[in-house]
């Protein structure tokens, strides 16, 4: 039987906000990490691109470095919190080639290259950890990957990005339009200088694929993410939509599919309803809520940046990386047996609520409602705008609701005419490309002035 080492080498790529922090916990923690891992946790170098650059004072200068590729060949786990494809990706294969373990929050390299990582760990019969790539310092990808190992997840639903909740949740809570909102969010370090990858929702559609590859077992390529920023958004339409008792907020959405059986993954602006356990997570959380056959509904929710709760997720998977150095064993292997196929966007099931500016006059709600069941699209829920006078419109059209939608119809109006209203139109679950080709009939019909921005919805 090998015997035990006497402590393990530590290399960390990256020295900034996640990495100084990792740096300082490392230190001030060193005997309850050791006691935990088996074995002390040394530090062994810190690979940086300017070794001369001012620093946190508790890094130690004399480990400081610019040769990346020597250090990871030096260590026995290779912490890597660089950020972005390269030079981490040759990094991360050099060090598990030379058999060291491997503990990222790289998001973009995982997603990008995860299955290639995957399968060089498993060539080198060492770890691939990564549970600070997605949500921070809340414990997803263990309870994925782990704790749920022995039930069928259906649907995963997340705030996974801090930055867009917080700028949204600032649009609602203050009214301050989406600029005022970034500018404030980056002075408060929730936004990097360029706020692209979070707004335009790219950093989310990276941890939905990764959420989905864990929760489906099945290898989720990017690109077949279908993605939608926040940019379009006004504070009137977060007003609008918590007037009518919704929450907008940035989601990741996966969802296994029975037919056809597949998967669904997208990420873009989404109400849910105001009783809904993601409607009230505020400012720079994060929360994702699971839905598992057995298990049922779970919810995780935490600080999703910053320095200090992501190096707590970095240092779990370290001690867990290092106590298999010291004892044996090894992590959960990439599981992805399931091989389900991801749904192209038009393929994939919504729920939608609309906006439809029409004219105030008799013989639109039947017009509307015939639209809709032409193209097969039933109703959940459908309300008119309140006016100064209500809006008459005869009982017959009323029944077309009644017989049509279960009931579902807007309030009855006896004053006169006006010139315009709004509907407020929740649909029941439609394919993308079933309501596009809905909402194209819609605006092209005569009397409708224009459909309003068409959001998807979940927690219906």
């Amino acid at each position: 039987m090998a015997t035990p080492p006497t402590d393990v080498r530590v290399a960390l790529l990256g020295a900034g906000t996640v990495g100084a922090q990792v740096v300082r916990l490392l230190a001030e923690r060193a005997d309850d990490l050791a006691a935990r891992a088996g074995a002390p946790l040394r530090l062994v170098g810190i690979a940086v691109s300017d070794a001369d650059k001012e620093r946190e004072p508790w890094i130690p200068r004399d480990l400081l470095t610019t040769d990346a590729e020597g250090l990871v060949r030096r260590a026995d786990v290779v912490v890597e919190l660089i950020g972005g494809i390269d030079p981490p990706r040759a990094l991360v294969h050099a060090a598990l080639e030379a058999g060291a373990s491997v503990v990222t929050g790289n998001k973009a390299l995982l997603a990008a290259h995860g299955p290639e990582l995957h399968d060089a760990a498993a060539a080198a019969d060492v770890d691939l950890y990564y549970e600070a790539a997605v949500a921070g310092a809340i414990p997803i990808v263990y309870a994925l990957r782990e704790s749920l190992a022995g039930d069928t997840v259906t649907e995963v639903l997340g705030i996974v990005n801090g930055t867009t909740n917080y700028v949204l949740d600032e649009m609602v809570t203050n009214g301050l339009g989406f600029d005022d909102a970034v500018a404030q969010a980056q002075a408060l370090g929730f936004a990097e200088a360029d706020p692209t990858a979070d707004v335009d929702g790219h950093d989310s559609a990276a941890k939905a694929a990764l959420l989905a590859s864990l929760a489906f077992h099945t290898r989720v390529p990017l690109e077949t993410v279908p993605v939608e920023g926040i940019r379009s958004i006004t504070a009137e339409e977060m007003t609008a939509a918590q007037d009518h008792g919704w929450a907008l907020k940035l989601l990741a959405v996966a969802r296994r599919t029975g037919s056809p059986e597949g998967i669904s993954v997208r990420v873009g602006p989404t109400l849910v309803p105001a009783d809904h356990p993601l409607a009230s997570v505020r400012g720079a959380f994060n929360a994702v809520v699971v839905e598992s056959e057995a298990a049922g509904r779970l919810m995780f929710y935490g600080q999703g940046a910053g320095g200090a709760p992501t190096a707590s997720a970095v240092l779990s998977d370290l001690v867990a990386a290092a106590g298999h150095v010291v004892g044996g064993g090894r992590a959960p292997r990439e599981s992805a047996y399931a091989d389900l196929a991801p749904l192209p966007p038009e393929r994939q099931k919504v729920t939608a609520w609309f906006d439809l500016d029409i004219e105030d006059r008799p013989g639109m709600l039947s017009m509307v409602a015939a639209v809709l069941a032409r193209h097969g699209i039933s109703i959940e829920a459908v309300r008119q705008a309140a006016h100064a006078e209500p809006t008459a419109y005869g009982d017959e059209l009323y029944d077309v609701f009644d017989d049509a939608y279960d009931g579902a119809s807007p309030a009855r109006a006896t004053a006169a005419d006006r010139e315009s209203t709004t509907l407020s139109i929740t649909t029941h679950r439609t394919d993308e490309a079933t309501l596009a080709a809905c909402l194209a009939e819609l605006a092209e019909s005569d009397g409708v002035r224009a459909v309003l921005p068409v959001r998807r919805v979940e927690g219906v």
